[in-house]
């Protein structure tokens, strides 16, 4: 009899479903067994492909090799043969599973030579880039992307070895290389390096998670619709300038993770995998599975070994390369169900068990987070899920499929919600609280007040449906409006409450801490091939004028405030007060008292609240006139606790401060 899983025993709403919470963690097992030969290696030892695969310097000179079962004849073509083909450069096939491979002397070919495949297959032949292939580029003038030969005489070496993430609590500053530059352009790895990682670094930021790295044709996709997923985007330079960069991060003390994109695959047959060698379903799902029905892309087939050794040398790859530490897994949710999570609402828990998941795609991520953390066992994983599949960020041991922490995406969405269709004086502090506190007790979040997509045009971040054009013309201190005040007073009170709820980690978007007023346009026929949109205005955050410099200057403060509370985001939140009437909000973590007045009139003096016994000074204050705040109180003054015989042997005594409308201060027990 198999002893049971400890998700099981932690949350006994799922004992109705353990048949199949049981039948996929076996599937895992059978798998992993399946792959690692019983065990006679190791899943890191099993997903070395891209040491092998692709075009590589050996002892002989050069091997190029590439799966491609339906391929009937493959030739090397570049700049070494004036892309031409010739025996010379003809591949063997050497497995009846379709492996083919090519061995040349080492003057053939050098750093720099652009190549690729010329595949034929039974009614068709055409040029590709190579599946594995580790450098690409594109033409300026044709826009043709090619694979690169990237062997230089002297590789990059890391200076920082045996970095370990600092998750204490975890603090992310989600950006991307491209638009993080003032000037209206695509920005550099070097660029990124010298002037936007000392900025994360000084507002306390440990962690950077970097989208857009895996190597896509189309700059405006965000870097979602990844053609080669080997390669490290030129658009920002070279591989050495991206593992200089993490190595500059690490040195600073940030960790760096990546945005990997493993739920789909550009549709695109010269750039991608979408008809690799004649078969349009060799790394994705035949038949109505294999388009994505919304994003326009291909589903991977996790069923394949073969897909499975890709996508697991794809991980392993980025974290022995190129030093990452960790991944933040994309469209989590439309790899685990057959219909993508569209038109799911996801009510109760028979709908994560009732057939209609990919148990493929859960035995893929299982195994993917087991080998990354067989690599790094300090390793990062979070996943992108919206669904709420239980054990998502639960121990693989346990039952679950190994993420460290899931994305509360429900929070943004709530804040959108509440934002756009809620009066001020509606805001109720209990619905506050319980959308920020409500996740399972045994799986860690990422939590964020507003997520890259709000960002993109079409949408509105946060301070723009709270300002909206009156960012334009009363965002200049002392000019402030009525909309203005309100917006930057409730922007950050947004942003404290929502990081000082975590029980995992804190995530934010480039520029939102300061409240960026453009939205994201990528460079497109619409706009004229503009990159006005595609850019971060640092300007405007150090501008000491503006208010932007208020917003910037208070998330620093909350931020380090958080860093000095070290382990804060593992500490019980015990609400000490959510009086929806007033609009009060007040919750205790460890030594800190968090006290929130969402009212947008009324201002309390007095206001009492049942606190442990002893004397009380403020640490962070939104109504700081450093943060564009009144000044209304006076943060100097340390503030005691009076007794009352009733709660005498609880060691709670009555806090009594002057709370003003639309502010909230964190106060330290001394």
């Amino acid at each position: 009899m198999e002893a049971k899983l400890k998700i099981l025993k932690k949350d006994a709403w799922l004992e109705p479903y353990s048949m199949a919470i049981n039948g996929r963690h076996r599937h895992y097992l059978d798998k992993k067994n399946e792959l690692t030969g019983n065990g006679e290696k190791t899943l890191s030892e099993f997903a070395t492909g891209y040491l092998y695969f692709g075009l590589r310097r050996i002892s002989k000179g050069w091997a190029f090799r590439e799966w491609a079962p339906h391929a009937t004849e493959i030739y090397l073509i570049g700049d070494f043969n004036n892309w031409k083909e010739s025996e010379k450069f003809k591949l063997k096939r050497i497995t009846e599973s379709g492996n083919w491979e090519l061995i040349l002397p080492p003057s053939t070919i050098k750093h720099g030579d652009l190549y690729k495949m010329k595949v034929y297959w039974n009614g068709g032949c055409g040029e590709r880039i190579p599946a594995w292939c580790q450098r690409v580029v594109q033409d300026e003038q044709t826009k043709v992307f090619c694979a690169q030969v990237y062997e230089p005489d002297k590789p990059y070496r890391f200076k920082k070895k045996n970095f370990k993430p600092n998750v204490n609590p975890l603090l992310i500053y989600e950006c991307h290389i491209g638009m993080g530059q003032d000037a209206e352009k695509v920005g550099t790895y070097d660029e990124f390096r010298v002037n936007v990682l000392p900025r994360v670094a000084a507002d306390g930021y440990n962690c950077i998670q970097v989208m857009a790295i895996q190597e896509h044709p189309y700059y405006g996709s965000f870097g979602y619709h990844v053609s080669s997923f080997f390669a490290s985007s030129s658009r920002f330079g070279t591989p050495d300038d991206l593992k200089r960069l993490i190595d500059e991060a690490h040195q600073m003390g940030i960790s760096v993770i990546m945005d990997i994109v493993h739920s789909h695959s550009v549709k695109n047959e010269n750039e991608g995998l979408g008809n690799l060698c004649g078969d349009p379903c060799q790394y994705f799902y035949s038949g109505d599975r294999r388009e994505h029905p919304a994003w326009d892309s291909l589903c991977f087939d996790y069923g394949k070994n073969e897909v499975l050794h890709f996508l697991l040398s794809n991980c392993k790859y980025w974290m022995e390369e190129f030093h990452f530490d960790g991944f933040r897994f994309d469209g989590v949710t439309s790899m685990l169900y057959y219909s993508h999570g569209l038109g799911e609402s996801f009510n109760g828990y028979e709908d994560y068990y009732n057939g209609h998941q990919d148990d493929n795609a859960i035995c893929y991520l299982t195994l993917a987070n087991d080998l990354i953390h067989e690599i790094n066992p300090k390793a990062i994983t979070i996943a992108e899920e919206v669904s709420g599949m239980p054990g998502l960020a639960a121990p693989i041991e346990w039952g679950g499929y190994g993420f460290d922490y899931r994305m509360a995406m429900n929070i943004p969405d709530y804040w959108i919600k509440t934002i756009k269709e809620k009066a001020d004086e509606d805001w109720k502090p209990g619905s506050i609280f319980w959308e920020l506190t409500n996740r399972r007790a045994d799986e860690k979040t990422i939590s964020y007040a507003e997520s890259h997509d709000q960002a993109l045009v079409g949408d509105k971040t946060l301070i723009f449906r709270l300002v909206d054009s009156d960012m334009y013309w009363h965002f200049k201190k002392g000019d402030e409006n009525f909309q203005a005040s309100r917006g930057i007073a409730l922007h950050k009170m947004i942003r404290l409450v929502t990081l000082s709820t975590i029980n995992g980690g804190y995530l934010n978007f480039m520029g939102n801490e300061f409240g960026h007023p453009e939205w994201i346009d990528f460079p497109r026929d619409g706009n004229g091939w503009s990159y006005k949109y595609a850019r971060r205005q640092w300007n405007l955050v150090d501008n000491k004028e503006l208010c932007y410099n208020y917003l910037g200057e208070f998330d620093k403060a909350m931020i380090n405030l958080m860093k000095q509370s070290r382990g804060i985001q593992k500490t019980a939140v015990i609400k000490i007060c959510d009086n929806d009437g007033d609009q009060i909000l007040a919750f205790k973590r460890g030594d800190l008292l968090f006290v929130f007045n969402f009212n947008p009139t009324k201002s309390f003096s007095d206001y009492g609240m049942l606190v442990p016994e002893g004397s009380y000074k403020v640490v962070l204050n939104t109504d700081n006139p450093e943060f564009g705040g009144g000044g209304l109180t006076d943060d100097t003054v340390e503030h005691f606790t009076q007794p009352d015989a009733l709660y005498q042997s609880s060691g709670k005594g009555w806090l009594k401060l002057y709370i003003p409308s639309r502010t909230a201060v964190v106060l330290k027990k001394v």
